[in-house]
């Protein structure tokens, strides 16, 4: 496997998506990133995304609602997603209830669960006002 070379820009990326509780889009990312390097394209800052979400230093979540959000916080967890503004947060479930679905999951399979990425729907504080 050929050996990726460091990236100012896409050490950036990891440290703003580490550093935000927001699950942004590629477009919020490349806003982000164009106040530090404003000569980045938003093609690179896609092959970026992209790159550590397959090395696992991100999580990219493809919820069917839009556009690919990004995750700095690799740990286990649930995400809710608004129907209304389609903002995505985290739940804070604990991981002992996480691993019980897994369990639970894995005596009704035949093989084995290694993990689960599951979204709940549903408005948000700030749109459950508006309807």
């Amino acid at each position: 496997m050929a050996t990726i070379k460091f990236s100012r820009q896409r050490e950036s990326i990891k440290e703003y998506l580490a550093n935000t509780k927001e699950h942004p889009t590629a477009d919020m990312v490349y806003m982000h990133i164009r106040n530090i390097y404003p000569n980045i394209s938003l093609g690179t800052v896609y092959r970026n995304l992209n790159l550590l979400a397959e090395q696992g230093e991100i999580i990219k979540l493809s919820h069917g609602t839009g556009s690919d959000r990004f995750d700095g916080n690799t740990l286990p967890h649930y995400h809710f997603v608004c129907t209304e503004c389609s903002c995505v947060e985290d739940l804070d479930i604990a991981p002992e209830v996480i691993k019980r679905l897994n369990q639970a999951a894995g005596s009704h399979f035949n093989g084995r669960i290694e993990g689960n990425s599951t979204f709940f729907y549903g408005k948000c504080s700030n749109c459950i006002p508006k309807s």
